[in-house]
């Protein structure tokens, strides 16, 4: 597995790639939209209802990851509909699937997303209020997620269709991006890898062009393994394996004063006996390191396997780290985020109503949070904070230059992955960044295909950052762990 970091080239790539996209022939479709660009959006909101329904039915299934089996085919079959050639269950993942038209280059794909999260089931009212208990929901937004890049990829669709634009686009369903990273394993079987760029956005509480890294994290399994006896009768003769876990996660914790600021752990203890009475033979860790530089996690990582080690050590059991699998950085393109943030700003924010803001704001006073309803800017290219989560798009990143946007589809600073995030990615607050995530990815493809400088600029910045990193994924050899059930 390479580790290399290239070495950023600073103001001087920027002020190339500024000086490029201030040419009249790469900012001519954003100054004045071409016939073809306001085609795009304009489909978007002709197919404005049917958008909606894909991403309403797979709120409504809140299929949890490798099992979003409803939610893959509902968006594969209507784009089979749409006159799409449709690949199912790609890279051995029965969720996954590609649906391509056209033919020749550029070659432009769309990323869609559609797993749930699990015990976060919510309707679409501003308190907590499951609708079905310990069910999933979709506290990430991934149901508009793969609903708006359908959207933008249909529009391209229809403009390769009627000759208006030439070349190839692709809608990429992905799976199981909040487990295992289902575009890892799609990066794996080379999916990606003629590709000439690549598109992808997400629900958020901001409205931006994104130019954050994101963090690199790798998943890891932690095991012990001791020897049982009778916990009164004998429990000289024990060999602890929980021990071995409670040892270890002091060592973790002891390490968090000696890593630096942008570096995460966090855990949660799996599996830690079963009863009082038996010294527990079996312990496990299930551990995740991020930071915003691979090369800081692969340092984490290597400190994780002495900690476990000398755990094990110290309460004679032994034990095994197994990197499970893990996501890289994003690798910025400037070029690109450009051409977003300026179709963004020719687009304008969403305009909430002032019920839509109430909804929002109540969400805000349930969780505690300032109530100022949903964000309505569209945030500056330069300046934004490194977030702290993760995401498999970040791998598509390093195998080819990758167009990020986010759009406001929640209110602002409510809480992530929980309950907020479900009831407005149902309503009409999602439904309505959905809508313009579709525009303005559709609008940027456009550019992309019409524009050969624009197209040009985004490659040669991305083979410039990219240096000699050669993209090597994070997982194990062999088919995807898919679950039994």
């Amino acid at each position: 597995m390479s580790m290399v970091i290239p070495i950023r080239a600073g103001c001087l790539l920027f002020a190339l790639a500024g000086a490029i996209l201030a040419s009249p022939d790469v900012t001519a479709a954003s100054a004045k939209p071409s016939a073809a660009k306001k085609a795009a959006v304009q489909s978007v909101d002709d197919h404005a209802s049917e958008l909606i329904s894909l991403s309403d039915q797979i709120w409504a299934f809140a299929e949890t990851a490798l099992r979003e089996h409803r939610s893959a085919a509902t968006l594969a079959d209507y784009a089979e509909r749409q006159g799409f050639r449709v690949e199912r269950g790609v890279a051995g993942l029965p969720t996954a699937f590609v649906a391509t038209y056209g033919q020749g280059r550029p070659v432009i794909g769309v990323m869609g997303e559609y797993d749930a999260l699990p015990g976060i089931s919510q309707k679409p009212v501003p308190q907590k209020e499951p609708l079905a208990e310990g069910g999933g929901g979709h506290g990430c937004g991934h149901n508009l997620f793969g609903a708006g890049s359908m959207g933008a990829a249909l529009a391209i669709k229809e403009l390769i269709e009627a000759g208006r634009l030439k070349g190839t686009v692709r809608f990429y369903g992905t799976p199981a991006e909040e487990d295992i990273g289902g575009k890892i394993y799609m990066a794996r079987e080379g999916l990606f890898d003629d590709l000439d760029v690549a598109l992808a956005w997400h629900p958020g509480d901001e409205t931006q062009a994104d130019m954050t890294t994101g963090q690199a994290v790798v998943d890891v399994i932690v095991e012990f393994h001791g020897k049982a006896a009778h916990a009164a009768g004998d429990p000289w003769n024990g060999r602890s394996a929980v021990d071995g876990v409670e040892a270890f996660l002091h060592g973790i914790n002891l390490m968090r004063e000696h890593i630096k600021t942008t570096s995460r752990l966090h855990y949660t203890i799996v599996a830690g006996g079963v009863v009082p009475n038996v010294i527990p033979e079996y312990g496990k860790v299930w551990l995740w390191a991020r930071d915003t530089q691979r090369s800081e996690v692969e340092s984490l990582v290597a400190r994780v396997r002495k900690a476990a080690e000398g755990a094990a050590i110290m309460t004679e059991t032994t034990s095994t780290v197994t990197v499970r699998s893990g996501n890289w950085e994003m690798l910025n393109n400037r070029a690109g985020e450009a051409l977003l943030d300026a179709n963004l700003r020719w687009l304008g924010p969403v305009a909430f109503t002032p019920e839509e803001q109430e909804f929002g704001k109540a969400i805000q006073r349930a969780t505690n949070v300032p109530d100022v309803g949903m964000d309505t800017e569209i945030q500056p290219l330069d300046g934004q904070d490194e977030e702290g989560g993760s995401t498999d798009v970040g791998d598509i990143s390093w195998i080819v230059p990758t167009l990020h946007l986010t759009v406001t589809t929640s209110p602002k600073d409510a809480p992530w992955h929980a309950w907020p995030v479900v009831a407005t990615s149902g309503m009409s607050i999602g439904h309505k960044g959905l809508l313009l995530a579709s525009k303005t990815l559709a609008a940027t493809m456009v550019d992309l295909y019409e524009q050969p400088a624009a197209l040009k600029a985004v490659r040669a910045e991305f083979e410039k950052e990219k240096g000699d990193v050669v993209y090597d994924a994070y997982v194990p050899d062999g088919p995807p762990p898919l679950p039994k059930d």
